[in-house]
């Protein structure tokens, strides 16, 4: 297993990534444009979400793949630019067919960013229109762009710093597994081998001042070419998670909205076990990029 020197989220083939972004107002959305077939999967473990469309990620479910997922700021009310994004898959022609046309289908999670710049601007149906259309496969735009154009970063000692976009990539036998993660965490950063990248302790304390429920979150998407059930995919939700408690500290809090989507593209074969170490290295080298891409 290494590292992919430049890789991204794009490094898994046919994975597009697009963003709009307002730096005025500082807010945006990212849009993840999924080649087809796949396989989809998720879970949200911080206690204060705002989502859509991610119940059908959960086992059992009928419909299985995705046409793009899509993160957001603008916290609910950013939600909005799905339908964006979902009438420019509809106009393309793509979705879940039923005897009425195709209905695009669109997981989706927001992060809050109302406090950091203008609170009445947030992500429309167009701006995810635009996303969509902005999506190629070339390297991932990385810092404070797109959904994490407003982001910030360890509130719980009352110190904020910018978040951002981060995105890495990992080969694994024949597979590739990338990660691209919008930072907007409660709690500090640390890389994988427990290096404070934001200045915090390597043991969080009491907070300095409780926050108001559900201004953070940071959102994680997981994407692999190898060949994996949706039960298999919850291996490397679980990885990804792990390293979100490892590198964001702390992460899964009643302040945090926390959600992973995974995805599997392709055919390549690898041990899940493989697998979802390489998710949870990719997932921590996000975080580790999106913190000290900031400038970007």
């Amino acid at each position: 297993m290494h590292l992919i020197d430049g890789g991204t989220l794009t490094s898994v083939s046919g994975i597009k990534v697009g963003h709009w972004s307002d730096s005025d107002a500082m807010t945006g959305c990212t849009v993840i444009d999924l080649p087809e077939p796949n396989i989809v999967s998720g879970e949200t473990r911080g206690a204060a979400p705002g989502s859509r469309e991610t119940a059908l990620l959960e086992p059992g479910m009928s419909v299985e793949q995705a046409q793009a997922f899509v993160l957001a700021g603008g916290s609910a009310f950013g939600l909005a630019c799905v339908d964006g994004v979902m009438h420019a898959l509809e106009t393309d022609g793509r979705g879940f067919p039923t005897p009425w046309g195709s209905v695009p289908i669109v997981p989706a999670a927001a992060l809050f960013d109302l406090g950091v710049g203008s609170a009445s601007v947030r992500p429309t149906a167009e701006h995810g229109a635009i996303a969509y259309r902005a999506a190629t496969d070339a390297p991932v735009e990385q810092g404070m762009v797109g959904a994490a154009t407003g982001a910030t970063i360890s509130k719980w000692r009352g110190a904020p710093g910018p978040g951002g976009i981060g995105s890495a990539a990992v080969r694994v036998g024949n597979a590739t597994v990338a990660a691209l993660i919008a930072v907007n965490a409660l709690g500090d950063a640390f890389s994988l081998e427990g290096e404070s990248l934001t200045g915090g302790p390597h043991v969080p304390g009491s907070l300095a001042t409780a926050p108001p429920v559900g201004q953070n979150t940071s959102l994680v998407v997981v994407a692999t070419d190898a060949a994996l059930s949706r039960s298999e995919l919850g291996r490397l939700s679980v990885r990804a998670h792990d390293a979100l408690g490892a590198c964001l500290r702390p992460a899964h809090t009643s302040f945090d909205g926390d959600t992973c989507f995974v995805v599997s593209t392709g055919t390549a074969s690898a041990p899940i076990h493989d697998v979802a170490e390489a998710a949870f290295a990719a997932v921590g080298r996000s975080i580790e990029y999106a913190v000290t891409n900031t400038a970007c």
